[in-house]
């Protein structure tokens, strides 16, 4: 099988979308698959459509980009479309538009979450041809419970968080939040906050340790250093920072917030900003018995990777209904069909 990946890859810390490219890449190639980031080759079989915005230095080919392969170079190719964006995240009102659009070229879809396939699902969209959730996974040879460091009762409860985008919904409300808690010396004796990333330009957190965006063995490395790990994040459709948290061991406090849950129920504790204070000792009460339940946590980028080619083999196995499909769909040509649909 040859996948092509619509992700420019890029160096570095650079957010969860990326490490996803190079995470399913990795898989793919070693279980005897090609895989390339271009529309170039004439027998791609799988097209899997990432980031269709052009404006994204991430984007390796938009929608348009895959009409054109499909239409001129080779209508043999499956196209599927992973959706990992929205508005509702990013508090902006086009990104959930132009995903439409750029889905109209897709013969399938990917979810990282159920939360966000239902986001869709409620705007009408999607689900008219085959669909499924396929949640984010971290590389379990990276961010792993190796050389974990367990609170011992006798030290500061080392808490941390990261992020790569400085993005407000990401949690830094939160942050500021708990930032503002650690004045209290009854509380800076127990806590310690540790953020790696970037802050909001008008942030200043004056009782937290910043440390610069960190990657793949540093970032784990660093992470281990903690004990317990926060996240603020709001409608992240999936994110990837509490998933490698989790697989390095560490409790995650959550929002009920996006589809974060779905990765970080049952290991964790669940807050919101009125009760930070109550469930931050109500963790400490339970600190044991939730790093045990990590040693079970069951997101990997190899599991992720395995529901990807399962259903890229499914997609082929009835590549001749779905490119007859296909057809029926773009009778009219699309860009009149996404005009009509949307922009009237």
């Amino acid at each position: 099988m040859k996948v092509s990946i619509g992700t420019q890859i890029q160096d570095g810390p650079w957010g969860g979308g990326n490490l996803f490219a190079i995470n399913l890449s990795n898989y793919l190639t070693k279980n005897g698959n090609f895989v390339v980031y271009d529309l170039n080759d004439e027998d791609i079989d799988i097209i899997l459509l990432t980031e269709p915005r052009k404006t994204s230095p991430s984007s390796a080919f938009t929608n348009y980009d895959v009409q054109n392969y499909i239409k001129y170079k080779n209508p043999s190719a499956i196209v599927v479309h992973r959706v990992n964006e929205c508005d509702e995240h990013k508090d902006t009102k086009y990104i959930n538009k132009y995903i439409s659009h750029a889905n109209l070229s897709a013969d399938a879809t990917v979810f990282v979450s159920s939360w966000i396939k239902d986001l869709y699902a409620n705007k009408g969209e999607f689900l008219n041809k085959p669909n499924q959730v396929i949640l984010a996974g971290a590389d379990k040879n990276i961010f792993n419970l190796k050389n974990i460091k367990r609170w011992n009762k006798n030290e500061k409860v080392k808490i941390v968080t990261h992020h790569w985008s400085d993005n407000w919904n990401k949690g830094f409300e939160i942050y500021k939040e708990l930032d503002m808690l650690l004045n209290k010396k009854e509380y800076k004796n127990i806590f310690e906050f540790n953020f790696i990333g970037r802050l909001p330009k008008n942030l200043q957190l004056l009782n937290t340790n910043l440390i610069e965006p960190l990657s793949g063995p540093e970032l784990a490395y660093e992470l281990k250093k903690n004990h317990l790990y926060i996240t603020g994040s709001l409608n992240e459709p999936s994110g990837n920072h509490h998933i490698e948290a989790a697989q390095c061991g560490l409790p995650i406090m959550y929002i009920d917030s996006g589809g974060i849950k779905e990765y970080c129920d049952g290991f964790g504790v669940e807050y919101i900003k009125e009760n930070l204070e109550e469930r931050l000792l109500y963790t400490l009460s339970n600190y044991d018995d939730l790093t045990n339940k990590l040693e079970s946590y069951p997101r990997n980028s190899d599991l992720m990777s395995q529901e990807f080619l399962k259903f890229f083999e499914r997609l082929l196995d009835e590549k001749l209904q779905i490119i007859n499909n296909r057809k029926k769909i773009l009778k009219t040509p699309i860009k009149d069909f996404i005009h009509k649909k949307f922009l009237n």
